[in-house]
């Protein structure tokens, strides 16, 4: 996994998006000096079944930032868009040139785009949009003519992404050592504790513990027995 870079912008569609497995990583590059945003489309507003979405949106946001902060991220901003309903386009290529514009990453995370999960399951509208609209707004914010209205807005151009990782792709190019990050990415988890008991009867602790000691040891067997977290990762 490239490792010289200093600021990461992570950009998903949900709250918990980032915390099923991908804050192991984050904790463990927080840990190394590194800075990390979070960007999310929604605020996972329609994601609990039994709870109105007014009263889910501010929940889940809380839930959110707290779990954020226990990987060590501080910055976390909305973008207000429906969740379940996520197009993509120009407007969420916009938004999200907008947001790498603002934050100026060298690195920028999203969640797998693509239609399947490892082939088997279907992946969400939401993800797919989301996850291929920062793939392509990684090149917009550097072009001053695609948007130039965010010019206009005093967000100049940024050409300096160098990589975007998706992760929890089915096709994985790299990965990144977690095991120090694992115990804070299993309590980033358990603050969506609302959404979990939602989710699941199991016990909350039970059910992250379990979900973290999967998603890191998928790939050991290639990273020479490591917990780790994988990515697929694009250059520019």
């Amino acid at each position: 996994m490239p490792s010289d870079w200093r600021r990461a912008l992570a950009i998903v569609a949900h709250p918990d998006d980032l915390e099923y497995g991908t804050a192991a990583a984050i904790a463990t590059w927080v840990d190394e000096g590194r800075e990390v945003v979070y960007t999310l489309a929604t605020r996972g507003e329609a994601g609990i079944d039994g709870l109105h979405p007014d009263k889910a949106a501010p929940l889940r946001e809380r839930e959110q930032r707290a779990s954020a902060a226990a990987v060590g991220v501080t910055a976390v901003e909305f973008l207000d868009h429906r969740d379940g309903v996520i197009e993509y386009g120009v407007a969420l290529r916009r938004d999200l040139a907008a947001a790498i514009r603002r934050h100026r990453p060298e690195l920028v995370i999203t969640l797998n785009h693509r239609d399947t999960w490892d082939g088997t399951m279907w992946n969400t509208p939401d993800h797919r949009a989301v996850g291929r609209a920062a793939i392509d707004a990684a090149a917009d914010a550097g072009n001053r003519w695609i948007f130039p209205e965010l010019t206009e807005q005093g967000l100049e151009p940024w050409d300096g992404v160098r990589w975007t990782a998706v992760a929890a792709s089915p096709h994985p190019t790299h990965a990144v050592a977690v095991e120090e990050g694992v115990e804070r990415a299993v309590a980033s988890l358990l603050e969506h504790r609302t959404y979990i008991e939602a989710l699941t009867d199991e016990d909350p602790e039970a059910y992250c513990r379990a979900f973290m000691d999967e998603a890191t040891t998928l790939a050991s067997a290639r990273f020479g027995g490591r917990r780790a977290v994988s990515f697929e990762v694009f250059t520019r």
